[in-house]
Parts: C-alpha cells; sequence; structure tokens
C-alpha cells in the first residue's frame, strides 16, 4: 500500500522553483539544501526509505520534513528549532525598550545607559547590552548641529544663498573657505617665545 493521497506533495511552479534554486546555491546552510532535497525526491515519488539511503539520514528525518512542509509550505523548511532557552521578551517588549532609549532620555544624565535601561524596563542588563549590539543602538553618540550666534546670522545666509540662487551678471561667485592646514592670516592668541630647541615656522 502507497502513502494514503492526502500524504502526496505536489509542488507548485513556484515552490519547485525556489526548491530547485536552494539545492543548487552554493552559499545556501547545507540543512536547507539537504531538506528542499527530501521534499524534491519525495514529489517525484520516491518513498521514505530511499531518499533516506540516498541522503545519508534517517527515516524519521524524512518524515518529519514532508510533514513540516506539508503543514507550512516552504516557511517550514526555515522554522528548525533551536536547543536552547527560548526567548524571555517577545517583539512589544523589545520595541518598546528601544523606543524609550532613542525617544526619550533618563530623569538623571544626558544619555540612556545599559543599566539605567535595565532599571526602567526590567530587562538584564546583558540582555539589554546584546540588544543594544544587535540594532547599533549606541545612547552615548548623539549628533547635532551648531548655529551660530551672530546676530546677523540670517541676514548673512539669505545674501550668501541669494548669490547662489540668483547670481548677478557679469559676476563671478567664489566660495573661500579656511581648511584645517592652512594657517589663518589673524591669530586670536598671542604667538608664544619659542622654547630652546625648537624651529621657528612661518607666520602669516
Amino acid at each position: 500500500m502507497g502513502r494514503p493521497r492526502d500524504w502526496e506533495i505536489t509542488l507548485t511552479e513556484i515552490e519547485r522553483q525556489s526548491l530547485t534554486e536552494c539545492v543548487r546555491s552554493r552559499s545556501a546552510p547545507h540543512g536547507l539544501v539537504r531538506r528542499s532535497r527530501i521534499v524534491l525526491a519525495s514529489a517525484s515519488g520516491h518513498s521514505n526509505t530511499e531518499i533516506a539511503r540516498e541522503l545519508g539520514v534517517s527515516v524519521p528525518c524524512v518524515c518529519l520534513w514532508r510533514n513540516r512542509f506539508l503543514a507550512q509550505g516552504l516557511v517550514g523548511l526555515y522554522g528548525e528549532q533551536r536547543p536552547g532557552r527560548p526567548r524571555g521578551h517577545d517583539d512589544e517588549a523589545v520595541a518598546a525598550l528601544l523606543n524609550r532609549v532613542l525617544q526619550s532620555r533618563p530623569a538623571s544624565g544626558t544619555h540612556w545607559t545599559v543599566r539605567g535601561a535595565s532599571a526602567a524596563t526590567g530587562i538584564p542588563k546583558s540582555t539589554v547590552q546584546r540588544y543594544f549590539r544587535l540594532f547599533g543602538v549606541q545612547p552615548h553618540r548623539t549628533r547635532g548641529f551648531k548655529l551660530c550666534n551672530d546676530p546677523l546670522f540670517v541676514e548673512k545666509v539669505r545674501d550668501i544663498v541669494g548669490l547662489y540662487l540668483s547670481p548677478p551678471e557679469h559676476a563671478v561667485v567664489l566660495c573661500v573657505d579656511e581648511k584645517s592646514k592652512i594657517q589663518a592670516l589673524e591669530r586670536t592668541q598671542p604667538v608664544l617665545p619659542m622654547g630652546l630647541g625648537y624651529a621657528d615656522g612661518p607666520h602669516a
């Protein structure tokens, strides 16, 4: 007696193409390639014993992945359970942690620390640190923009931008900026006397 018709695997074109690409891939995990071979061989009408002998696995292993594919489709081949303790925090808890750290500041301090985020959310420090590293969160690093305190800053910006947007006729607009290795014409601090053994450099 063969398998019941309900237990036969019938592949669609998309499923067959995806499984074939996985088998031919050189970068796919070995376990995923083996599961794809099991499903393809089973869809071709081979028995569990033949598949197990050909791929060097046990018959229960073949049955496991056949049943997983029948129940979940292609997604089931990626859903292998990993050993170890399951996650203690769901996606909502992780999202709340990241949102709190990125969108707010602690009551005392300028930025969140691992210890402070752990105390505020109840998540262990080691887990908070792991989530920070996983999502690339660095609360101690901030990006800002310093605005000039010149009272005529807005008027000067308008004049400069106006030259670019509507330059005068028969004129050339040049932009000159001081580079880090070009000495300014005027020093903001007086030149200190040279010490013994030092060569004096050029003055602006």
